[in-house]
């Protein structure tokens, strides 16, 4: 269910409801946590979190898909200092949706629907 060879991040699962962390090079900057929620129709089978800066989503973070119904914490620890970030979701059916300079400091949650 998680994937824990990601060199940049490391998902876990804790009371049945993913987590997301991503781990970065500085110990002092502030983790931002928001909460990921999936209430569309179609499990999340892939998921990326980017720095709006950076050009490309990297890799997928979930290694099993997150079920219609479930929610769980995102905690981003990449030593930026940042609020910012572009999110893609892959659904089951084909789907995508990604969305793009969100202020994830401010927002606190995102939900797929």
């Amino acid at each position: 269910m998680i994937n824990l060879s990601l060199p940049k991040v490391l998902l876990a699962t804790a009371l049945a409801v993913p987590v997301v962390t991503m781990f970065g090079q500085s110990a002092l900057a502030e983790d931002l946590a928001f909460t990921l929620k999936n209430s569309s129709d179609s499990p999340l089978v892939e998921f990326y979190v980017e720095d709006s800066a950076e050009s490309s989503w990297g890799e997928n973070l979930l290694s099993e898909a997150v079920a219609p119904g479930e929610a769980g914490t995102v905690t981003i620890a990449d030593g930026r200092t940042t609020c910012t970030y572009d999110i893609l979701g892959v659904f089951a059916d084909g789907s995508k949706l990604d969305e793009r300079q969100l202020n994830l400091c401010e927002l606190g949650s995102y939900t797929y629907k």
